[in-house]
């Protein structure tokens, strides 16, 4: 029997991520993968197959996949942050790859306002529009700089005038692999560059204050702060003067290659030219 052609479709938009406990995409546990059988008998993640509930990808295929009438979907995110990140602002641009849908006469808007109103404080999704196969290796492949709002805690007090001398100059960083992705990460030596744009310290708090941070793309921003024992050099710890550390982080943009802001996606594609 001949197999007969995938069809798929494409859907674009941006989201934010308003929590510090949900993945990007599907977190399958690293014992069982997920697999039906092997799951039962898994400690790791007590037979559920995931390490977490939900994922901006389950959480937005849930609702567009059952307009579409399918359940296959890949998700592809222009880059990812961590479990523990909120993605704010004006949210991370992502293309959703449906396959083989059986409805392609949907609402996007509709669809969009429903995934918002269902996720209420979790997670928010704007500027849904048809996308084509294309736009996914644009995302994959086009480096992009990154805003961040970064929470820190130092041992003393700052000098917020010392720090901010270096204010909007751009610095250069090496930085050798992290010890917490070097099980899936090549053990090198990145040089970036950050730019920091501001400090100011939180009311209330003793020794712990904000600071906005512009970064070149694949910086580990935890890691700029720490210095994690000279494998970032310099750190802010090293620029401040006093030991540092991440308590929490956003990102509060995604930028072009070079820090400039991103043009919004364009929402005048009709499907009937969508490619496959």
């Amino acid at each position: 029997m001949q197999n007969l052609p995938k069809v798929k479709v494409f859907v674009e938009g941006r989201y934010r991520k308003l929590t510090r406990d949900l993945p990007q995409t599907v977190y399958f546990c690293p014992e069982c993968k997920g697999h039906p059988r092997r799951r039962k008998k898994c400690e790791r993640c007590e037979g559920f197959g995931k390490l977490s509930r939900d994922s901006v990808q389950e959480l937005v295929a849930w609702v567009l996949g059952k307009a579409f009438g399918t359940r296959k979907n890949k998700f592809h995110g222009s880059g990812r942050e961590d479990v523990d990140v909120r993605m704010l602002g004006r949210g991370r641009p992502f293309v959703l790859e449906f396959l083989n849908p059986k409805e392609k006469d949907v609402d996007l808007a509709a669809l969009e306002a429903e995934v918002n109103r269902r996720n209420e404080g979790r997670l928010e999704i704007e500027g849904l529009c048809w996308s084509q196969q294309s736009r996914v290796r644009e995302l994959k492949e086009t480096p992009h700089a990154k805003e961040y709002a970064v929470r820190i805690r130092s041992v003393g007090p700052l000098d917020i005038e010392a720090c901010m001398e270096r204010a909007n100059s751009r610095i250069q960083v090496e930085q050798q692999t992290p010890n917490r992705v070097a099980h899936r990460r090549a053990d090198k030596i990145r040089e970036r560059w950050i730019e920091i744009l501001e400090v100011s310290p939180f009311e209330d708090f003793e020794n712990e204050y904000s600071v906005r941070l512009r970064t070149e793309h694949g910086t580990y921003v935890k890691e700029v702060v720490t210095g994690e024992e000279g494998r970032s050099i310099p750190s802010l710890s090293a620029l401040f003067g006093v030991a540092c550390e991440c308590v929490e982080l956003d990102v509060m943009d995604i930028l072009g290659s070079e820090g400039d802001e991103l043009s919004a996606p364009k929402r005048t594609i009709p499907f009937g030219q969508l490619d496959a």
